[in-house]
């Protein structure tokens, strides 16, 4: 079986409720249920959730919450493996065999059922442990600035301040989307960022961290801006 994971836990501080809040006229969960959907790649989609509303409004959009995290599971500062092992452990004890996992975070709008499909075919197609959504830095990191205590600027690698942008080599970050998994990798609690994982690339523009209200509006405006560039209304 391949299984969808979607954690959704219910204590968002910055934006309270951001997983069922309304996004572009959907709770903001029901994106990515729906692309999971769409991409056809699994067998189940479930929620993995400590909140009653959480758990009826996935219910309501496809998902399926088979069990309830518990509070352990839910503060402001479980990482995201334990999350899905625990997700995979209740699975695994219902006498289910797993083939991948595929944890999606449930404020990812911009996840697309063909880079769905992308990662499962790079983790199937590899020997690797994980297969993740990544996109580009706009700015080559080599030249980035800090701030000093007293207040002045100073790069973090003043040997680059000559050097072209064309020269530099080209960084990349977790895009935040998607992490497909062997079953046994989450279970083991194995780094999501080593050797063993291989890059899902996405445009920038379809990358969005969303955890203040600013990243919320500019997240609704690119969203609206991508669906209108490809023919579809919301």
């Amino acid at each position: 079986m391949r299984l969808a994971v979607i954690p959704a836990r219910g204590g968002s501080k910055r934006i309270p409720r951001k997983n069922i809040k309304p996004f572009c006229g959907k709770p903001m969960i029901a994106w990515s249920i729906q692309a999971a959907l769409a991409s056809r790649c699994f067998d189940r989609i479930i929620v993995s959730t400590d909140d009653d509303e959480i758990a009826a409004v996935a219910r309501e959009w496809g998902a399926q919450t088979p069990f309830m995290r518990p509070a352990a599971l839910s503060d402001d500062h479980t990482g995201t493996v334990p999350v899905i092992a625990h997700a995979i452990t209740e699975i695994q004890q219902a006498g289910v065999s797993l083939e991948a996992v595929c944890c999606l975070y449930a404020t990812a709008p911009f996840v697309a059922a063909d880079d769905l499909i992308a990662g499962l075919d790079r983790l199937e197609g590899e020997d690797v442990d994980y297969a993740f959504s990544v996109t580009s830095y706009a700015f080559p990191i080599q030249r980035a600035l800090r701030m000093t205590p007293k207040g002045r600027v100073a790069m973090f690698e003043p040997e680059h301040f000559n050097t072209r942008s064309q020269d530099l080599e080209e960084a990349w970050h977790d895009a935040g989307q998607f992490y497909w998994g062997c079953p046994a990798a989450w279970l083991a609690g194995r780094s999501l960022f080593s050797e063993r994982a291989v890059p899902v690339k996405l445009p920038r523009h379809r990358v969005q961290d969303i955890d203040t209200p600013e990243d919320w509006q500019r997240a609704e405006w690119l969203f609206k801006a991508w669906k209108a560039a490809s023919g579809e209304s919301v």
